[in-house]
């Protein structure tokens, strides 16, 4: 089992709290989540028939390269969109095309129904991470795990990803490269318990996890206490007691 270390950085990132609800907060670094949605981005594999994903990757070691700061935004956020279904009904029948508008309308109550509205950010600007993880199959196969620490490294070397990695929203911009031994800076000088942070938003113990909301199931959350000291925040592992999963 190899591990592997990514370098991450940005402009922007915002890793919302969730009981921050409406306006977004965000943590004061990455979460293990968001994580892993950078590693998928360069590289994860699916069974050819099923479709379900046969690995995930398991984070174990989040570095702060950068002292933490943050930046407050206002942004437009739309309260719709397109949808597969009303899409492939608009091409069948254009006649009952409903378009979205960009600036909100008013119903006869004088509320607004559709369109966008403004909503505060706190994120944060200009962010370096170092992310270590390795890869955890569903079912233990070598050639299947050597195939996937191969085309991983191969593809994180070149810079080559499947889609362009995300710093908590996708207009936040993610940036990375694959850090090679002995290449490590030190992390910044940086300790606070964190409390309560995201770990994910899947079941990462079933097969296909990571796109099940792609299949209309729900989401499990799972939570875990995070400590960052001298910089470094030490994820355990899923199956750990310490994350605290909830119940589907």
């Amino acid at each position: 089992m190899r591990s592997f270390v990514l370098e991450v950085w940005g402009e922007l990132a915002c890793f919302t709290r969730p009981e921050f609800k409406v306006e977004r907060f965000s943590y004061p670094l990455i979460t293990p989540s968001a994580a892993r949605g950078i590693f998928d981005a360069i590289y994860l594999d699916f069974d050819p028939q099923s479709k379900k994903s046969l690995m995930y990757w398991q984070i174990s070691r989040i570095e702060v390269l950068c002292p933490v700061r943050y930046i407050s935004l206002m942004r437009n956020e739309v309260k719709e969109k397109a949808t597969l279904r009303n899409i492939q009904a608009w091409m069948r029948d254009p006649s009952h095309l409903e378009p979205l508008y960009a600036d909100a309308t008013k119903d006869d109550t004088g509320q607004d129904t559709k369109g966008r509205t403004q909503r505060q950010t706190m994120a944060l600007k200009n962010v370096r991470y170092r992310l270590r993880a390795h890869a955890v199959l569903y079912r233990e196969d070598h050639a299947l795990r050597q195939k996937i620490e191969h085309s991983f490294e191969r593809r994180a070397r070149a810079g080559q990803c499947l889609y362009q990695p995300y710093l908590g929203c996708r207009e936040f911009t993610g940036y990375f490269r694959l850090v090679e031994p002995g290449e490590e800076a030190r992390p910044v000088d940086y300790t606070e318990k964190i409390g309560w942070m995201l770990y994910d938003v899947f079941d990462l113990s079933r097969p296909g996890a990571p796109l099940r909301t792609d299949r209309g199931e729900k989401p499990r959350i799972s939570l875990f206490e995070a400590e960052v000291v001298a910089g470094v925040l030490l994820v355990p592992p899923y199956e750990s007691e310490r994350v605290q999963k909830g119940v589907n």
